[in-house]
């Protein structure tokens, strides 16, 4: 991954975060800033993970990439909001 696939997955992970956070049912007790980090950190594995399975680079829209990423953070917001919940 390059300079500029870094910087465009740091832009699509804070919207990938969001998009993330908005699929989880109820209220997270988490901040905006760890829904930024965690969108970030999900756009940067789910990249990897449809590079390894090849449907990263298609002609339009990564619509699997996008599901992927937005799975990833789902699954990331809600690991965070319970171990925030237990403290």
């Amino acid at each position: 991954m390059e300079i500029d696939g870094i910087i465009s997955a740091i832009f699509i992970g804070i919207v990938i975060g969001v998009l993330g956070r908005l699929v989880i049912p109820g209220r997270q007790r988490i901040g905006v800033l760890w829904t930024i980090v965690v969108g970030i950190v999900a756009a940067l594995i789910g990249s990897g993970i449809a590079s390894a399975l090849g449907v990263a680079d298609t002609n339009g829209v990564d619509w699997v990439e996008w599901l992927i990423q937005i799975a990833l953070a789902g699954v990331g917001v809600t690991a965070l909001d319970r171990s925030r919940g237990r403290r």
